[in-house]
């Protein structure tokens, strides 16, 4: 049996090989040559690929075609690229996800909300009850869980200003917990907050380009656990299975228990846990409810602390930006805290938040699609099962645009080239656009005004008193953050720190049943 399946295992090879060197080559889209085994494992940079890709794109074009082993991909580097395939007629065999053995099949994801094949019986459903949870109207309930959070923020970044990072986790991680479970965070290293970092990093990690044989050769999956060389299906099984279950099982166990119990915080769980109708969901139904929590949990927090983290850089390294937005929070919301409805009122603010989701994307290259069927576009051919990436993070006129801080081009009274809205590509395309993107952008907001009207960021001063300008340097996953670096965060009005204190505990109460 070994035997058979070693020999399955080169056959797949050199069929690959095969293929690779004598398909219409000629025909599929420009890019770095080849290796004839490997492809171009090589020239797959270990850090930010998106600059990579952009650079890629200045020799080849804005499709760009690569080969990780037998697997295929292609890069959009253009907008209308990314429209024609992802959000046009061609988007029903452009939504489907790239086969992970390792992560879907061995450890078990692929019923992830992110993951799912458009194909399943379940994506529709999930797309439909995330909708009816983070639609604009459905955000204006959780305002008063969004509030109490950014004051709860202000208060620890004026305790413990050089603890930033963790702050903003913890306002991301306390909104999203309490939207989705119920759960209030209270206290650092919260257990769900950690739970939900351990996860990121550890999916990172496993989910690189490369990394797995299986997820190239998927006959490996069939070789047993205790086979020599198969250490890849025990860690899945002793390792990874049990850490990503806890992440969507725990927090709804925690969240049912309480609902028992008959004292709980409503939450997305809960209603829909025990919807209006009285009827109790089933089995299938309620393990829906369990991944879209889910869904709801990873995704939310992840995306608000990597706006804020990109937002505090470049005020410290744009002080004109600042004060311009400052000035416009005192002109028009005066000696008091915003809100949600001095959003449509705040344009340059606006025009900020919008700017820092397009510079610090969070997802530069998106979540990646996988095209069902061979297609053909711009005179090329493009091979079934074939892996696409929407660059967008190109995609506003090139590098030398995409690397500068500029809010005014967003600015719809500024006298400069207007710029095409970011919020139109950063949160995906077609059938997997994010559905939790507006409830992202004003939770966001929320926490930059805030910022802005209790504090004035500046570079932090060395041993000598000189000013540190800080490194732009961005973590490589599938959600990106900009890296840890040091900032001087002061307060500049005290009468809103205050105001933020009066109203924490009045808020906090006021949110439990």
């Amino acid at each position: 049996m070994p035997l058979l399946l070693y020999a399955g295992v080169v056959l797949v090879i050199l069929g690959s090989i095969v293929y690779l060197r004598f398909s219409r080559r000629g025909h599929l889209p420009p890019g770095p040559p080849p290796k004839l085994w490997s492809g171009n494992v090589h020239q797959l940079p270990t850090g930010e690929p998106w600059l990579t890709y952009a650079r890629w794109s200045q020799t080849y074009g804005p499709l760009v075609f690569y080969r990780v082993y037998s697997r295929k991909a292609l890069v959009l580097n253009s907008f209308k690229s990314a429209l024609d395939l992802l959000e046009s007629s061609r988007s029903s065999i452009y939504s489907d996800r790239p086969m992970a053995w390792m992560y879907k099949e061995l450890i078990g994801r692929k019923l992830a909300v992110f993951n799912i094949s458009v194909k399943h019986p379940r994506f529709k459903k999930y797309r439909k009850l995330l909708q009816t949870g983070l639609n604009p109207r459905a955000t204006q309930s959780y305002r008063t869980t969004q509030e109490a959070q950014a004051r709860i923020l202000v208060q620890g970044l004026a305790t413990a200003p050089e603890q930033f990072i963790y702050q903003i986790r913890r306002y991301a991680g306390g909104v999203i917990l309490e939207v989705t479970y119920g759960w209030t965070v209270s206290k650092k290293n919260d257990f769900f907050v950690s739970l939900m970092e351990k996860a990121l990093v550890t999916h990172a990690n496993i989910t690189k380009p490369g990394r797995w044989w299986v997820d190239s050769y998927p006959i490996l999956g069939f070789v047993p656990a205790w086979f020599p060389f198969a250490e890849f299906k025990r860690e899945a099984a002793a390792t990874f299975r049990g850490l990503f279950s806890n992440v969507e099982s725990t927090p709804h166990e925690w969240a049912k228990k309480q609902m028992e119990s008959g004292h709980y915080v409503e939450s997305f769980t809960s209603i829909h846990m025990r919807p209006e109708s009285g009827v109790p969901p089933d089995t299938e139904e309620e393990d829906i409810i369990k991944w879209c929590s889910s869904a709801l949990y990873a995704g939310g927090a992840d995306t608000v602390v990597g706006v804020l983290t990109g937002f505090i850089l470049q005020m410290v390294l744009c002080p004109e930006v600042q004060k311009r937005a400052q000035s416009e929070l005192d002109r028009i919301v005066g000696n008091r805290l915003p809100n949600i409805d001095d959003l449509s009122n705040l344009s340059f603010v606006s025009a900020l938040l919008k700017e820092v989701l397009r510079w610090a994307s969070v997802s530069p290259l998106g979540l990646p699609h996988r095209l069902t069927k061979d297609d053909t576009y711009s005179g090329y051919f493009i091979p079934k099962d074939t892996t696409v990436y929407a660059n967008n993070w190109y995609f506003p006129n090139g590098i030398p645009r995409a690397l500068c801080f500029r809010p005014g081009s967003l600015h719809p009274k500024e006298d400069v080239e207007p710029q095409l809205d970011p919020r139109r590509y950063v949160f995906g395309f077609g059938r997997r656009v994010c559905p939790g993107a507006h409830f992202a952008e004003v939770t966001a907001f929320l926490a930059i005004t805030y910022i802005l009207s209790v504090f004035n960021i500046s570079e932090a001063l060395d041993e000598h008193g000189e000013e540190i300008e800080p490194k732009i340097e961005f973590t490589t996953a599938v959600t990106s953050h900009v890296k840890p670096f040091e900032c001087r965060i002061a307060v500049r009005n005290l009468d809103l720190l205050a105001a933020a204190a009066d109203k924490t505990d009045d808020s906090s109460q006021g949110s439990h049943r």
